[in-house]
This record gives structure tokens, sequence and C-alpha cells, in this order.
């Protein structure tokens, strides 16, 4: 079946605190993770309480926190989107080229990306968006998705003007191939696996045909299969 390539409106989909909900609900315990830019810096605001996770921020920060109620941003003290954050216990900063080496040498156990497009072996493609004259934003995207032990991508399940932004093979250059292991948009959570995309939850009131009409690719579904609450 062919993608719909238009928007619904009376579509109910999971807002991005949800979203950013549902992967920090996922990540493990004692994970060092990387956020980033875009919808996965959410996820820091969103940790269970009492889970030790490690954010670690390419500009070259170990241990960052929120910034926390009524406290005063520190100019110098931002993560890799230019938003001020804090230094937890135990916490380190360090230039950027120890900070890639941790990006590089597989000492990250989690990276949590944004996306333009993701195919269904999980080539991910999220730095240029073939618009004439568009400014490339490669950053440290191609070194978070190689060096990273797992790689997650958060983002709409559909573009503006309607088009799946799950395909079967990506049209835009991409940051990286076969690195995906999971989807989280505002319409389900999508694993990647070598035999295809298992659809592992989706949002209530949506139903499989909606969701595939919505997917550049096919789709498969976990026999356990969630609901996902939305928000009215």
């Amino acid at each position: 079946m062919p993608p719909d390539h238009t928007t619904n409106t009376a579509l109910r989909r999971l807002d991005r605190a949800s979203m950013a909900r549902l992967v920090a609900n996922d990540i493990p315990d004692g994970s060092f993770v990387n956020l980033g830019i875009g919808l996965p810096v959410l996820v820091a605001g969103q940790l269970p309480p009492g889970r030790e996770i490690i954010l670690h921020s390419e500009n070259g920060i170990l241990g960052m926190g929120p910034l926390g109620p009524g406290k005063d941003p520190d100019p110098d003290l931002v993560n890799a989107s230019k938003e001020p954050v804090s230094l937890l216990a135990g916490a380190s900063i360090s230039d950027s080229a120890l900070s890639f080496t941790m990006m590089r040498g597989g000492h990250l156990d989690l990276s949590v990306l944004g996306g333009l497009e993701v195919s269904a072996q999980g080539d991910l493609a999220n730095w240029h968006t073939n618009v004439p004259n568009a400014i490339p934003g490669v950053g440290g995207a191609m070194d978070l998705a190689i060096g990273a032990k797992r790689a997650f991508v958060m983002m709409e399940h559909q573009t503006r003007d309607g088009r799946p932004k799950i395909v079967e093979r990506c049209s835009l250059p991409l940051t990286g191939a076969g690195v995906v292991d999971r989807i989280y948009t505002d319409l389900a959570v999508i694993d990647v696996k070598p035999d295809g995309l298992w659809v592992q939850a989706m949002a209530e009131g949506l139903t499989r045909e909606q969701l595939q009409a919505r997917t550049g690719a096919p789709l498969r579904w976990m026999q356990d299969c969630r609901t996902l609450p939305v928000n009215a």
C-alpha cells in the first residue's frame, strides 16, 4: 500500500513531552547517554527519579543536569543546543577532542538523535534537507550514530506536508548506514530488526491501517504491541 502523503489534523498524536518520557523510561540504569540537538534534549527533563543516567554533551560535558527552578543560568555552561544546564555531583568538563574521543571510541551506551528520514534497514539521514542553499548541520551526529553502542531516533512520523519520514530507502544524504535500533515518533515506537520494522507500541485511537498509510515502508506488529495514551 503506498503511503498517504496527506496530513490528518483529526488524528491524535503524542505530544513532545510524552515522546521524551517514552525514551527516558527505556534508558537502562547506569547508562552513559548523549542527547542530540532538537527533540532529544527534552529527554533530560523526563528521566525517571532514582535511576542513574549520566548525560554527555558533545561540547564537552559529562554528568549534565537540568538547570532547576529558580536558578540563574551560567552563560558559560550550556549543552550542544546552547541551552543552559547544570553540573551534577561528579561531573566533568573536557575539550571537544576528548569529548569526541568518547563518542568515537564506543564509550557511550546510547545516543538519542533527531531524524529527517529513517529507512527500513536502520539507515539514518539527519544532517541535510537537500533544500538549495540550506546550511547543513553535521555537528557530531555521524560520530554519535556510529560510535554509540545503540542509537534511538526521536522525530515526528511525517513531515509538515504529510510525507513519511520512515521510508524504504532514504532519499537524503546519510548520517549512518544501519545504525538505528529504535524509532520514537508522535504515532508509534518501532524497533528496527534484521527482518524489518516492528511496531512495539502505537498511539491510542490509531489503527494499524492508519499507521501503515503514514509510513513509507512495510510494518509488522509485535504480538504484545502496547497502546500509548494520548493527551486530549
